[in-house]
């Protein structure tokens, strides 16, 4: 019989709550210790040291992983690992640390999938299951969707024999490089990745787990925020269109809606008559489920009563038109009616700092309407709490960039008692 151990240890990392998940074995009286990486990090707080298992109804990590999933894995990974020893005990022989990963790898799947299954086909399962577990919009699946083209497009014979530590950094160059994508662009694409191989690593298909150490740094400067300033909002609210171009009208009063109730483009969309109830708006939002109850004002109840007479296919409360369709409109609108101040922005392409300045109307989509709710509730003095009571905004950290733009503006405002 081949004594050894098995054990389940939890790396430590300063000033960080919980740390990654090991799997070491030891055998020949610990002269022989490998360790295998099953991809959690798990809270040494919600961690039980006797049964070496996550406690029960815990969650770890940024994605809350349940801890029944996880402890699932830890059996499988323990089941392997005895089932190797008992295979080499057969032979009389016991393995080396080579032979001991090799034949654990492939009692756990990871060889079996890496000879079957190419990274392309993995990414297609991974986003398949996750979509339906975790409820994906059409916008996540549609990220996924580029970055698997982005994959394909780096090595059409791309699979996890080909992924190290300096994979992500050259996938980051090349996509720099291809695509002129910028900094921003580049760390959503690269933590979209990291989210799918974490899934790999869980699932045995991923051998080298360093790669999910890599942290390329590229720099990065906050966001603009682009909203429509009050006067702007009122003008374009009021804005008298052309007799040639009525088409936008509807474009324009759906867009006004979401500057008068913080709603995004899915929510409106899918807004129905019925949810509108004692001069309120009361719905569950498509992207994070929240249910939001919205007062109505001067404005939004105005636009609402304007097809209150129409009768818009599936009950809605406003005719909304495709998204892609919507923005492109935005931009034709907002020129027509001035809005065209000029904005300067600034992002960095690898180490290049490039400024950009273009008119505003350019900048002008959807999302905007939100943010326009957002940062003229905040500079007509509405607490930042009650704001979020609207938007559904969890936490102080999301509001900030629109608190920073309130700030700003009321700094600004203060300057003009300045005059001589």
């Amino acid at each position: 019989m081949i004594r050894h151990t098995c054990q389940f240890l939890i790396d430590k990392e300063a000033g960080k709550p919980d740390g990654k998940l090991r799997f070491r074995v030891k055998w020949d009286h610990n002269r022989n210790i490998v360790a295998f990486n099953p991809g959690f990090r798990i809270d040494p707080a919600k961690w039980s040291l006797e049964t070496q298992r996550c406690k029960t109804n815990s969650t770890h990590g940024k994605k809350r992983i349940p801890a029944s999933e996880i402890n699932r894995v830890l059996s499988r990974y323990e089941e392997a690992a005895e089932a190797v020893f008992r295979r080499f005990e057969a032979k009389s022989h016991e393995p080396t640390k080579e032979e001991f990963k090799e034949a654990f790898l492939e009692a756990i799947g990871k060889k079996r999938a890496e000879d079957k299954r190419s990274l392309s086909a993995a990414l297609e399962e991974f986003v398949k299951e996750q979509s339906v577990a975790n409820s994906w919009t059409v916008g996540t699946k549609k990220k996924f969707a580029t970055l698997k083209s982005h994959l394909e497009d780096f090595n059409p014979e791309l699979d996890f024999s080909n992924l190290s530590g300096r994979f992500i950094p050259g996938f980051i160059d090349f996509c720099r490089e291809k695509y002129q994508l910028r900094n921003s662009t580049l760390i959503k694409q690269t933590n979209l990745l990291k989210w799918f191989l974490r899934w790999c690593a869980r699932n045995g298909l991923l051998q080298d787990v360093s790669i999910l150490d890599s942290r390329p740094k590229l720099k990065t400067t906050q966001k603009k925020v682009i909203f429509l300033e009050w006067d702007e909002l009122m003008d374009l609210y009021r804005f008298p269109i052309p007799e040639s171009k009525q088409y936008l009208s509807r474009v324009r009063d759906v867009f006004c809606f979401c500057c008068f109730t913080g709603l995004r483009y899915s929510d409106v969309a899918a807004l129905k008559r019925s949810q509108i109830v004692n001069d309120a708006i009361t719905i569950t939002t498509v992207k994070t489920s929240d249910t939001l109850k919205i007062e109505l004002n001067d404005y939004s109840r105005a636009l609402l009563y304007r097809y209150r007479a129409e009768a818009i296919p599936g009950g809605h409360a406003l005719p909304v038109i495709s998204n892609q369709r919507m923005n492109e409109y935005l931009k034709e609108l907002c020129e027509l009616a001035g809005i065209d101040s000029p904005v300067t922005q600034t992002y960095y392409r690898g180490s290049e700092r490039i400024e950009e300045t273009v008119p505003k109307y350019a900048l002008i989509g959807t999302h905007c309407g939100r943010r326009t709710f957002i940062c003229n509730a905040l500079m007509l003095g509405i607490p930042p709490q009650v704001v979020m009571k609207w938007t559904g905004h969890k936490d102080y950290s999301a509001m900030k960039p629109y608190i920073d733009v309130a700030d700003a503006a009321k700094a600004e405002a203060m300057e003009r008692f300045n005059r001589k």
